[in-house]
């Protein structure tokens, strides 16, 4: 019997064959009652422009005494980009960072040679029933920024460009899009942006930037006559010029992407890099526990524990 592409609903077709170059499914995995969906890496892509990693978090219902505990824990190579819809994330660093990261405010964490920090949601949050609903990517660093000191920067939603019009709201998160630019820099080329459609409205996708990607949150796209569905995200060809649209129900998608890397990385546990030896050093330099003088600290305030390094 052989295989007929009309009866698999994940191949494009028509042309959307020219304009997509991947559909990535992300792999859930359930923390608890606590859902999250990994996008990239994927088998298709390790990254779509600097962005490496991409996690949807919930959306997640908390009862009384319950919440998130990520302990303190290393990181090398990569910017962490925390961005909630929904509820609250008590975050703290080894820079003396202590903030309080809140729906729609950008959060740009800067490993470069090492960072140590813990999230949680702690203290009062507990005290009632609180949702859960965000995401949270990582950012390669460029080769020559990869030992650059770490850094935490800030914005709150009020600062971020907001373009309105025609059934459609986008909120710029980083980069430059649409004539616009959000207010915390990155080390490379990149875009990042909350896009909310109504139903059948029509959004162009950046053609400015050599790697480009959207994320369905919510709702559906139609794109080459063939329908997409929340929980995936589309990877296109470079400089094809198209637009998006929204489905029955409208959507709310994450546009990504920016300039293309330069050259792979490696990933291990919290780790990116550009060789396999920095991937050893910084293994080592946690497993050392140094806290003192050692290549990582443990976040003020919250020392008391860490997340040991795997063994393998």
């Amino acid at each position: 019997m052989s295989w007929n592409p009309l009866l698999d609903p994940t191949i494009p077709l028509g042309d959307a064959v020219d304009a997509i170059e991947a559909v990535i499914v992300p792999r859930a995995r359930d923390l608890g009652g606590f859902e999250v969906r990994r996008a990239l890496p994927s088998v298709q892509r390790q990254m779509v422009g600097p962005f490496i990693f991409f996690d949807q978090m919930g959306p997640a219902e908390f009862l009384t005494g319950q919440g998130i505990d990520v302990r303190p824990h290393p990181h090398i190579g990569l910017a962490t980009v925390t961005y909630l819809l929904k509820g609250r994330m008590h975050h703290r660093d080894s820079l003396g960072t202590d903030q309080w990261i809140t729906p729609g405010a950008v959060n740009l964490m800067t490993a470069g040679i090492g960072i140590t920090h813990s999230e949680r949601t702690d203290g009062p949050m507990r005290a009632a029933p609180f949702n859960m609903f965000g995401l949270q990517t990582w950012l390669a660093l460029p080769k020559d920024r990869e030992d650059d000191p770490a850094a935490f920067h800030t914005g709150p939603a009020s600062a971020l460009p907001v373009l309105e019009g025609e059934g459609k709201v986008v909120r710029v998160i980083l980069g430059k899009l649409y004539g616009v630019e959000a207010p915390v820099a990155t080390a490379s080329e990149t875009f990042y942006a909350d896009a909310e459609m109504a139903p059948h409205a029509r959004l162009p996708l950046p053609d400015n930037h050599e790697d480009r990607g959207v994320y369905i949150l919510q709702g559906s796209l139609t794109q080459g006559g063939q329908d997409y569905p929340a929980g995936q995200m589309l990877v296109f060809r470079p400089g094809d010029k198209l637009s998006l649209t929204a489905g029955e129900q409208g959507a709310r998608v994450m546009l990504l992407g920016g300039a293309t890397m330069d050259g792979p990385r490696h990933l291990w546990w919290n780790f990116v890099a550009s060789s396999r030896e920095r991937i050893e050093a910084a293994k080592e330099a946690w497993r050392a526990g140094d806290w003192a003088h050692g290549r990582f600290r443990l976040p003020p305030g919250d020392d008391g524990e860490f997340i040991p390094a795997p063994e393998r």
